[in-house]
């Protein structure tokens, strides 16, 4: 009996001192860095950035009222500033830099592709020349002044502009509207691509123009190439800086470029002032219709490269405002007109001058300059080609951003490296980019190939556009006004299109390979989305609870860890997804202490923290779900051990402590094993072929495009990743039939 009461003690101090606190083991912070979370919802330097924005936002409203008071003039600058059109001279200066960069470079090869597509400029008489400026004035006045700038940048969803910002405006119109807005927006991403490389490789090859370094291009027939692929690259590696820096620098030297356009312009045309007959719009029909013209209707296919930044204007809207785009566009009309007719004016003075008649690759812009001035020209147009792929990836990451919302294309990682939410960056779409402008130069090597593809897939975006902006009219404004504006507008754009089509086979049939193959990345997914979406179903409180009660309180299974945290894009919060009910009793059941199902949702603050939390009536099972501003990192494993410290006070999660060390160094929450689950299409699923292609693609794209073990920050957790069958409807296989050996 002695003996027994002995035994019995000596198992009660074996199990007191299992359960004791030992400091020792207690420690693991002093051997790691495992994340925590301060005691402030701030930092150090967001708070002074919020008190910095209150002080300017303060000093603006102050500004406003001084302004209301000054007379009429004053009340309506006042409205003005006060309202989505209002200017800040900071704002306008970064617009330069990132919105104007495509269209400000079309000065450069315009006139060049004009003179190629006649023969020469000895065909360059002044009914040809007056007949190709007014198709350039008009189309530009027609494209970019009345359908984008005051038109299509009155129509934003949120500040946000874009084929995809108009669509999701008007998708509830007809679902056949998510064919064109697909359509144009892939274009767009294609033309994306061209648009680096025919800017800068053009400008680059400004410098074989001048006398110096003649004899150093002609020995080094690669230069060109090499010097292109190195600045192409800088650029790509400095995105991450965000585009309002780069925007800063580089508007300025935009307002120096477009300066310079005007100024060389009104110096040739000071030769001959009559260009200006150029605008009756006559001479471009007439030319048009010609037999005089030796390109034919193909002539418009040159004509359209002076409007090619048009898009990208509306698409980068949400990064400037609608304003800026306002303020600063007159002066960048004028710039362009001045230098078009400028070049025509040196034109019609030298178009019977033998000199020129066998000169190879003759460039108007530069030629008609002095050689001292043309030294500056190739420095600016360097910088401007530079400025123009600019605005083309911002534009790209706008569109990008955009097809993700609407669950067109994968979930990617989204960095926001200025102070406003429309200054984006996403590193896979940057890197995509890079790798395909390089193609794109490895496969045409000079301006003059790259141009035959150029333009083509971005005519398309414009027609599309103008179908979705005709339907926002139609229902938003008036039927009739819809009803004309898309019936100039797709006569005039359908002309671009028929015209550009003649470069198809010199080049063009790459553009509309990587339309196609990004429409299929959209649709697939768009597809892949649905199926996914018919499939997802949400459990009823009453049909849950009571088995998790069950398993909760089950001591015959082990605990598979203290806390089992599944991270979800599901938003429901007082439902749980089936997915993560299955994933619990799949195989052997994950009994837990707790049971987390974990959502982050990225708001338009930039320094948002904050979370809420359903319990079900329960101490075992929390539904989160954490708003993070846009400038917040996704630090979740952080995060989430304050949320459970947080419980942990308020009594709703019983108390946990860890006896032994763990990477995440905190002894006051049990072990943590975090889950991801991953969907797979069953061999007897009843789908179509394009559904299962459609599946297939879908899960190959997330694999490539990252995993969300990084994104949430869990890589150094080891996370569970399952793979669970996707419940669409099965095909039932007939039985086998037993036989004897």
């Amino acid at each position: 009996m002695v003996q027994s009461n002995d035994t019995t003690t000596n198992n009660q101090k074996r199990k007191q001192s299992r359960n004791a606190v030992d400091p020792t083991l207690l420690r693991a912070d002093r051997y790691t860095n495992a994340p925590k979370v301060s005691r402030s919802t701030l930092t150090k330097e967001e708070r002074a950035e919020l008190v910095k924005r209150a002080q300017a936002e303060s000093k603006e409203a102050e500004k406003i009222a001084i302004a209301h008071k000054r007379g009429p003039i004053g009340r309506w600058w006042a409205r003005l500033q006060s309202g989505p059109n209002k200017i800040s001279f900071g704002m306008a200066i970064v617009a330069l830099g990132v919105v104007y960069g495509d269209i400000g470079t079309s000065p450069l090869y315009t006139m060049q592709t004009f003179l190629n597509g006649q023969g020469g400029l000895a065909n360059a008489d002044r009914e040809a020349v007056l007949g190709v400026l007014s198709l350039v004035f008009w189309s530009i006045t027609l494209i970019t002044t009345v359908k984008y700038v005051l038109i299509a940048m009155r129509i934003d969803n949120n500040g946000e502009g874009g084929i995809f910002a108009l669509y999701s405006l008007i998708r509830r119109y007809g679902g056949w509207l998510m064919f064109p807005a697909m359509l144009g927006g892939a274009a767009f991403l294609a033309d994306s691509v061209l648009t680096p490389a025919v800017s800068i490789s053009s400008a680059v090859e400004g410098l074989e123009t001048l006398p110096a370094l003649e004899n150093l291009f002609t020995q080094n027939k690669e230069l060109t190439l090499m010097i292109t692929v190195v600045i192409i690259v800088i650029l790509f590696c400095v995105q991450s800086r965000g585009t309002e820096s780069i925007g800063k620098v580089f508007g300025s030297v935009v307002m120096v470029w477009f300066t310079f356009l005007a100024v060389v312009g009104l110096v040739n045309l000071s030769q001959d002032w009559s260009v200006f007959a150029a605008l009756n719009p006559v001479y471009g029909i007439r030319f048009l219709f010609s037999p005089h013209n030796a390109a034919g209707i193909a002539v418009m296919g040159t004509v359209f490269l002076s409007t090619t930044g048009a898009e990208a204007l509306y698409s980068d809207m949400g990064h400037v405002g609608r304003g800026n785009i306002y303020f600063t566009w007159p002066f960048i009309k004028v710039a362009l007109v001045l230098c078009y007719f400028g070049q025509g004016a040196w034109m019609l003075n030298h178009w019977d001058d033998e000199a020129y008649d066998h000169l190879h690759g003759l460039n108007p812009f530069f030629e008609m300059m002095t050689p001292s001035v043309r030294y500056v020209a190739v420095v600016l147009s360097v910088t401007a080609g530079v400025i123009a792929s600019q605005a083309l990836i911002t534009g790209a990451y706008t569109m990008v951003s955009e097809a993700t919302r609407l669950d067109w294309m994968p979930h990617l990682q989204v960095r926001y490296p200025a102070r406003t939410r429309g200054q984006l960056y996403i590193p896979v779409v940057n890197g995509v980019l890079c790798v395909a402008t390089l193609a794109v130069l490895a496969l045409f090597r000079d301006s003059e190939h790259i141009s035959a593809a150029y333009g083509l897939a971005l005519t398309i975006t414009m027609i599309t556009t103008t179908i979705l902006l005709a339907v926002y009219i139609w229902h938003k404004v008036s039927k009739v006004w819809s009803l004309v504006f898309l019936v100039v507008f797709l006569a005039i754009q359908s002309l671009f299109f028929v015209a550009s089509m003649a470069k198809f086979l010199h080049g063009g049939w790459f553009t509309m390979l990587l339309t196609l193959a990004i429409l299929f990345i959209m649709i697939t997914w768009n597809d892949g989305t649905a199926i996914e979406r018919a499939q997802r179903r949400h459990m009823k409180q009453k049909d849950f609870l009571p088995v998790l009660d069950k398993l909760h309180g089950d001591n015959h299974i082990p605990f598979f860890a203290d806390n089992i945290v599944y991270l979800t894009s599901d938003s429901e919060m007082k439902r749980l997804d089936t997915d993560i009910f299955f994933s619990i009793f799949a195989d052997h059941p994950k009994r837990a202490r707790a049971w987390w199902a974990v959502s982050v949702e990225t708001t338009d603050q930039p320094f948002t923290r904050e979370y809420s939390v359903e319990n079900f009536g329960t101490d075992y099972l929390f539904r989160v779900k954490m708003r993070l501003g846009f400038k917040v990192s996704q630090s979740i494993p952080a995060y989430l051990h304050q949320i459970m410290h947080d419980l942990e006070h308020t009594g709703e999660l019983p108390q946990q402590k860890s006896i032994y060390p763990k990477v995440d160094a905190d002894p006051g929450i049990g072990t943590i094993r975090y889950v991801l689950v991953h969907k797979a299409l069953m061999p007897e699923s009843k789908v179509s072929r394009r559904g299962a292609l459609s599946l297939s693609v879908k899960y190959a794209i997330r694999h490539m495009a990252g995993s969300a073990v990084t994104w949430f920050g869990l890589a150094p957790y080891n996370p569970l990743i399952e793979v669970q069958p996707l419940f669409v409807p099965t095909n039932r296989p007939p039985k086998l039939k037993r036989t004897s050996e």
